[in-house]
């Protein structure tokens, strides 16, 4: 199914942390989880051992609230938490 990503959630992502490819394997191979107002959401952990904002983080989760529109989800934003989670992936 195709994917589009708003200018919005391209938006979040950069200011987050995600990359197009993170989002898209989320969105391929995620759990799903709650969201709002019929909308969708899947997450998935990765790994990461990088820095952001000046500390290292092992894992980050990313969060991907979207829209099934016709043949297309359309993504409307993107969270991003580091940490730990799982041992390993």
């Amino acid at each position: 199914m195709p994917i589009n990503i708003i200018d919005h959630a391209r938006e979040r992502m950069l200011e987050r942390g995600a990359s197009e490819d993170e989002v898209k394997i989320t969105l391929e191979e995620g759990t799903p989880s709650e969201a709002k107002s019929g909308r969708k959401a899947k997450e998935k952990i990765l790994a990461y051992d990088g820095f952001w904002q000046g500390q290292r983080y092992p894992q980050k989760k990313v969060r991907v609230i979207y829209v099934e529109e016709g043949d297309e989800l359309v993504v409307l934003t993107v969270y991003v938490y580091y940490g730990r989670w799982e041992d390993s992936l």
